[in-house]
C-alpha cells in the first residue's frame, strides 16, 4: 500500500558543511561533494548511512554512503529518515528529478525548503526494505564486477610496464641497451611507427550496402578505458558520423582533446557496433591487439597525441598523427608471451563492462517501477536472477 506524502514527511535535508583542501588532513572518510566523492579527511561529520544529493553545480545527484561521511557545502543530506529506509530514500531521491527545482539565478541551487513540498509517494517500512534490496542487489553486482575488472587490468598493465618499460621480459633481462627514437631499448627490440604493426581506420560503412540496424558507440560514451553504452538504432536514424567498423581487439580513441584520454577496447562487439568518426580505429595487424591496447593508452602516448593536436576550440589529432607515432616492438617471442598472459585478462575485463552495462540499464528500468508502485518486488526478483 502506497500512501501520498510530502518529501519532507518522509526525510528531511540539510546543507552541508563548508571545508577547503587546506583544512583537510588525510584519513578514512569520504568528503562528499555535489558530484560524490571528492577527497578524503580524518575527520567525519555523521556516521552513516548517509543520503547526500548536489545543491550546487551537479544539481540533485544522490550519493549513498555506507559508513561516516563528511557532506560538503554543495550538498544537501538527509539529516533525519524519519524511520524510512535509508538505502529507499537514496533510491527515491534519484527518480525525482530534483535538478527541475534549481533555483539559482546564475549558479544552479537547490532550496531544501522547496525539495520538501514535493509530492511523493511512499510504500510500507517493509516494502521500501524489500524494493532496496532488489537495486541494491543490482548495484552490489556492478560493483562486484567494476573491482574484478580494476584488478585484471592492473594486473595486465603491470606485467607490461614489467616487460616493455623495465624492459624485464623473461629471455630478454641483461640484453644491452642501443639507441633508438625512444631512447635506449633492448638490442633486437625495434622503434617503429604504428602504421607498420597496426592499422587505422580500416573499415567504414559505405553508402552502396549499409546495414538495416547497428549498435553505435558515440564519443560521449566513452570514458578513460570504458564504453559506457553501446546503443542500438535503425540506421536510417543513425548520425552521419555513425561510419567506422570496429571488430574484436581494436582501440578506439577520441581524436578531439586527447588529454581527457577517452579510448577503449572493444572486445566481442555485437554484430554490425559502429563507432562515431569521431574516433580513430586502431587495429592489429603485427602485434597481439592486448599489447597494442597497453602501448597506445600509455601516458607517453596520450602525451604526444596531446602534442600533436591542433585547433585551439576543440584541439584534435589525425589520423596520420596516430599512424607517425612510434611504438617500442618487441621480438614475437616476447609478444606471443604477453598475449598469453594479457588478452584473457583484458577479454574477460571487457566482459564483465558488458554485463555491467546491462545491469545498469535493468536496474535503471525497475528503478522508477518499483519506487512508484507500477511492478511489485515479486514480479522484479526473476529479472535479478536472470542477470545474476
Amino acid at each position: 500500500m502506497f500512501r501520498s506524502q510530502k518529501l519532507g514527511d518522509v526525510l528531511r535535508l540539510h546543507r552541508g558543511y563548508d571545508i577547503t583542501k587546506a583544512q583537510q588532513s588525510p584519513g578514512p572518510y569520504p568528503v562528499v561533494s555535489s558530484s560524490g566523492i571528492s577527497s578524503w579527511h580524518s575527520e567525519c561529520k555523521f556516521g552513516g548511512p548517509g543520503v547526500i544529493i548536489g545543491r550546487k553545480g551537479s544539481l540533485g545527484t544522490a550519493f549513498y554512503i555506507p559508513g561516516p561521511y563528511w557532506p560538503h557545502d554543495t550538498t544537501l543530506y538527509v539529516e533525519d529518515f524519519r524511520g524510512n529506509s535509508p538505502r529507499y530514500c537514496y533510491y527515491l531521491l534519484k527518480t525525482l528529478g530534483l535538478e527541475r527545482y534549481d533555483v539559482g539565478a546564475s549558479n544552479p541551487t537547490l532550496n531544501r525548503n522547496h525539495l520538501h513540498e514535493v509530492d511523493v509517494t511512499t510504500p510500507s517500512a517493509g516494502e521500501q526494505r524489500r524494493i532496496a534490496d532488489v537495486l541494491s542487489s543490482y548495484d552490489d553486482l556492478i560493483e562486484n564486477n567494476t573491482r574484478r575488472v580494476a584488478i585484471l587490468e592492473e594486473m595486465a598493465r603491470r606485467i607490461f610496464e614489467e616487460w616493455f618499460v623495465h624492459f624485464r621480459a623473461p629471455g630478454c633481462e641483461g640484453l644491452p641497451l642501443v639507441e633508438s627514437e625512444l631512447g635506449p631499448i633492448p638490442k633486437g627490440w625495434k622503434a617503429l611507427p604504428l602504421s607498420e604493426v597496426a592499422a587505422v581506420n580500416p573499415e567504414q560503412i559505405t553508402p552502396r550496402n549499409p546495414p538495416a540496424s547497428i549498435n553505435y558507440i558515440d564519443i560521449a560514451s566513452v570514458s578513460p578505458g570504458s564504453i559506457d553504452a553501446v546503443v542500438p538504432m535503425d540506421f536510417s536514424d543513425a548520425p552521419g558520423r555513425a561510419r567506422r567498423i570496429v571488430r574484436h581487439g581494436d582501440v578506439i580513441w577520441s581524436t578531439v582533446r586527447p588529454n581527457r584520454r577517452s579510448f577503449a577496447l572493444v572486445a566481442h562487439p555485437l554484430p554490425d557496433t559502429i563507432a562515431s568518426t569521431g574516433f580513430a580505429v586502431l587495429r592489429a595487424r603485427d602485434v597481439p591487439w592486448a599489447y597494442l591496447y597497453c602501448a597506445t593508452t600509455t601516458q607517453g602516448f596520450t602525451d604526444y597525441l596531446t602534442n600533436h593536436a591542433t585547433g585551439s576550440a576543440y584541439p584534435a589529432v589525425k589520423a596520420d598523427d596516430f599512424e607517425k607515432a612510434v611504438i617500442l616492438v618487441p621480438p614475437r617471442s616476447v609478444l606471443a608471451d604477453f598475449a598469453k598472459l594479457a588478452e584473457p585478462a583484458f577479454s574477460l575485463g571487457q566482459t564483465l563492462r558488458g554485463q555491467n552495462r546491462n545491469l545498469r540499464a535493468q536496474r535503471d528500468l525497475l528503478l522508477p517501477k518499483l519506487i512508484s508502485g507500477e511492478i511489485e518486488v515479486a514480479d522484479a526478483a526473476p529479472m535479478l536472477e536472470a542477470a545474476e
